[in-house]
């Protein structure tokens, strides 16, 4: 794959800006499409761009909501792949705001879906999450698990943004992957993201709300989901939905634990379960290892230690 390009929807953020930084060190013209919305600061978006040295001439301030912009700028751009990783995150917002998810996890989905295939698009991956399995504690899941009986409106977008897709993708003779990210973190996540949150309250000496001492995530490192997008816009199978997690899941406790090592007086004040939080996840990654060769390689530990050496660095931005 040589100088592909590539545009990435909501690249500005968190993963958007890890990936984006890898695309462009291989030398791939990469095409941001971001609206900076404001469920976290766009002053942090634009700080990421700034990081990773982002060409601002291929940056494009646009809100997947306006059809007609969107349709415009595909048309111009004319990409040979689209990353679709814009959405609006957060279980605990979905539950005080469903309508504003179906806004911008399904309608934004569907425009962009269809600006490809009107743009010629050959290329179409969708970030999707290990949400939309539902509650199913025990066994690792596989990719058939998904069964529609999500337990958040978050959970219930991705899933129904997945059915657009596969049928865009018939429509138009798009190219498809879903990957479904499960936990992801590492340097710049999301500020509301439980692993930054711990961080800097144990920094500042804050207490620490835990949602449920027996939950258990699988945490998966961001080398390792960029990583896993990349091996997937290389090697997809069309049509294929892989699972991009860790394989490992992480109690709450060990979670603490190993956190309690760089902040011995960690202060925690345990709590019961919120409205549409599940009780684990566990990935199961058979089929990416097989049609990928995805193999993550960061342990919970080294991935909080680099982590925590980046906050030590970065504490204004937590």
């Amino acid at each position: 794959m040589i100088n592909v390009k590539i545009v990435l929807t909501g690249g500005a953020g968190f993963i958007g800006m890890h990936l984006a930084g890898r695309l462009l060190n291989e030398g791939h013209r990469v095409i941001i499409i971001d609206s900076l919305h404001s469920y976290y600061p766009s002053e942090r978006k634009k700080h990421h761009l700034e990081v990773i040295n982002f060409p601002m001439n291929d940056f494009h301030k646009v809100d997947l909501l306006d059809r007609e912009a969107i349709k415009a700028i595909m048309k111009k751009i004319r990409p040979d792949a689209v990353i679709h990783l814009a959405a609006l995150p957060g279980v605990a917002y979905s539950i005080e705001e469903p309508l504003k998810y179906v806004d911008y996890d399904i309608k934004a989905t569907i425009n962009i879906l269809e600006a490809c295939g009107e743009a010629g698009t050959g290329r179409f991956l969708f970030a999707s999450s290990s949400s939309v399995y539902g509650d199913k504690p025990g066994a690792a899941l596989k990719e058939e698990d998904a069964d529609g009986k999500t337990v958040s409106p978050y959970a219930a977008s991705k899933w129904s943004a997945e059915s657009f897709c596969h049928m865009y993708a018939g429509m138009y003779g798009l190219k498809l992957n879903i990957m479904r990210f499960f936990t992801v973190y590492g340097p710049w996540a999301r500020p509301d993201m439980a692993i930054p949150k711990f961080i800097k309250k144990s920094m500042k000496g804050e207490s620490i709300s835990i949602f449920g001492a027996d939950s258990g995530r699988d945490y998966t490192y961001i080398d390792d989901i960029v990583e896993g997008i990349h091996l997937t816009l290389l090697h997809g199978r069309n049509g294929e939905i892989y699972n991009l997690g860790s394989g490992r899941e992480v109690k709450m406790l060990r979670l603490l634990e190993i956190l309690q090592s760089s902040f011995p007086s960690m202060k925690l004040d345990f709590t019961d379960y919120r409205l549409g939080d599940v009780l684990s996840t566990h990935s199961d990654l058979s089929k990416a290892m097989n049609h990928l060769n995805y193999s993550p390689k960061t342990t919970i530990e080294e991935g909080l230690k680099k982590t925590i050496q980046w906050a030590e660095s970065n504490e204004k931005f937590l």
